[in-house]
């Protein structure tokens, strides 16, 4: 009789645990499988959309790579019946990076390997484009930079380097870009079609245009008064001696591309 009693009220004790366990082992597997499904979701949308990007982003930088050595052959050809001291030369650093030698200047074309997203309140959230579809915003960017040729032929590593331009391009292969004055003014927002070699050529011309017509200007006195004597007398002294354009002009600000590209 007492192992009856015993059996009785353990055993309805014991239920109450194994429904609790049942219960609990079942919302975990629910909960376990919502968020593998939302994994899933993410990488077949956001991520395979990332990668279109990057692709598209590869595409156009290899068609600026294209278009940088047409503009260099054409060119040089017919800067060379005029004066052979002034030089043309395209060079591919890697595959992400490439610099067209313009006479004195060059201009540094550098492909970013990661994808971005602009904040919120940039006004492209505001366009009809983006509200359609939200991933379009989603951009590969393609940075250019402008230097003097010396400061590469020199190792001048201190030298001063600009950005110039910005172009971004998303995963329908559109594109838009950043840049001062007239430059950046006619592709401040998304492109209606996929960017092309046509509208990459007159990009270039322009930014080509742009990096001859912004000179070197002479430092002021105060900024360069100051010298040391390690400077002076190793031989790599011109490494340590920084040069640019806008050299004490307050050039980390953008106050030199107001003046040259309005």
């Amino acid at each position: 009789m007492y192992i009856q009693w015993q059996t009785k009220y353990a055993t309805r004790d014991f239920c109450p645990c194994i429904l609790i366990c049942f219960f609990y082992l079942y919302f975990m597997s629910d909960l376990l499988n919502k968020q593998r499904q939302q994994i899933i979701d993410l990488l077949k949308e956001k991520s395979v959309m990332k990668q279109d990007v990057f692709r598209n982003t590869i595409n156009a930088f290899g068609m600026m790579r294209e278009v940088c050595r047409e503009i260099n052959s054409d060119l040089k050809s017919e800067v060379e019946k005029i004066d052979k001291r002034v030089s043309l030369n395209f060079f591919e650093v890697n595959q992400q990076a490439m610099q067209l030698k313009v006479a004195g200047d060059l201009l540094e074309f550098y492909m970013h390997t990661n994808v971005f997203e602009f904040e919120r309140s940039h006004p492209m959230f505001k366009t009809g484009y983006i509200k359609q579809n939200e991933y379009n915003s989603y951009c590969g960017i393609i940075n250019i930079y402008n230097f003097l040729a010396d400061s590469f032929t020199f190792n001048r590593y201190n030298d001063l380097g600009y950005l110039v331009a910005r172009i971004f391009v998303n995963r329908e292969m559109r594109f838009f870009m950043e840049a001062k004055g007239p430059i950046g003014l006619k592709h401040n927002t998304f492109s209606e079609g996929p960017l092309t070699k046509e509208v990459l050529k007159e990009i270039i011309n322009d930014l080509i245009l742009f990096a001859i017509s912004f000179d070197l200007f002479t430092p002021p006195f105060e900024a360069v008064r100051e010298v040391t004597v390690n400077e002076m007398q190793e031989k790599t002294s011109s490494v340590s001696l920084r040069t640019g354009k806008r050299l004490g002009f307050g050039s980390s600000d953008d106050s030199y591309n107001e003046d040259l590209m309005v």
